[in-house]
């Protein structure tokens, strides 16, 4: 599915030369063709970061995605520069009276607060509830993903006694086209302090949960309608993202364990390997197609 970025855009000349299926603007207006319309709320504080690994999971299919980065105006980021944010980003206010066909929006570090003292949160609560009528379907990431279930069904996040970090094996335990394709266990990279539990979610008739972990707990859940797709974990991250994570929290003096099942023979001298890019480009391109393409209007308004 190629994307729709303006060349002068951080990412576009590294995701070229990794060979990903990136358009031009003007190519893109040459076409008959009607562009999904994703939105990202970028919550995380390294954006360009962030930018690139969704851009890689989403770039590969057969429709034009035209994408809107969004960040909240109540937040003052400090990881990034502001002419980055001016030219490639807007904000809720902006489009607000828009309609999108999808909307991602990420995790972010703010998982140790409660969710009513985070600066943005009321901000966060509005553009969560505008998905309900002007966003097809969402997907909320890590602690998006406990927020969104906060939000919607009253879900309560809890302090784990240890973080959970590393890699960890998930197991299918439902059907359905989020996951069609997927091998009965599949890993992904976690790293957060809190969790959603597995008896909360169970008595919300309107939740399924379709892929759960006996070490990091439930991972993916969804609405019954399909619109709202909760991921506990960061099958966007790359293959350095934990070793990144780690060096800095070492930094800091923070008393941090190795991300579990990462490194091989668990040096961190060596390399880790990707070994969940497949399952996460297969569960992106599953959600463009079942949840999003397959089910917008074709005139969004």
């Amino acid at each position: 599915m190629p994307i729709i970025i303006p060349e002068r855009f951080p990412a576009y000349k590294t995701l070229t030369q990794e060979g990903l299926f990136l358009m031009k603007e003007k190519r893109a207006t040459t076409q008959d063709i009607r562009p999904l319309k994703i939105a990202i709320l970028n919550l995380m504080p390294l954006k360009i970061k962030t930018e690139k690994q969704l851009l890689r999971l989403i770039s590969n299919s057969m429709i034009q995605i035209e994408l809107t980065f969004i960040h909240p105006k109540s937040h003052v980021s400090k990881n990034i520069d502001i002419n980055h944010l001016h030219s490639f980003y807007k904000t809720f206010d902006a489009i607000k009276n828009e309609k999108f066909d999808g909307m991602i929006i990420t995790g972010a570090p703010v998982e140790h607060l409660d969710f009513e003292d985070v600066d943005y949160w009321e901000e966060l609560q509005e553009i969560m509830d505008y998905t309900e009528k002007n966003v097809t379907a969402t997907m909320f990431i890590c602690w998006a993903a406990q927020a969104g279930l906060y939000h919607f069904y009253g879900v309560p996040k809890h302090e784990l006694p240890a973080k959970v970090f590393g890699v960890f094996p998930h197991k299918v335990v439902k059907k359905s086209f989020l996951i069609n394709g997927f091998d009965d266990t599949f890993v992904s990279p976690h790293s957060r302090h809190t969790e959603v539990r597995k008896e909360d979610i169970e008595k919300i008739d309107d939740l399924l949960i379709l892929a759960e972990s006996e070490e990091a707990g439930v991972y993916i859940i969804t609405s019954k309608a399909n619109d709202k797709i909760f991921i506990t974990g960061h099958f966007e991250y790359d293959d350095i993202t934990l070793h990144e994570e780690y060096m800095r929290d070492l930094d800091k003096g923070l008393d941090i364990e190795m991300p579990l099942n990462y490194y091989p023979g668990n040096n961190p001298e060596i390399k880790p390997e990707n070994n969940w890019r497949s399952h996460a480009t297969l569960l992106f391109a599953n959600w463009l197609n079942y949840y999003v393409y397959q089910v917008t209007d074709y005139k969004l308004d």
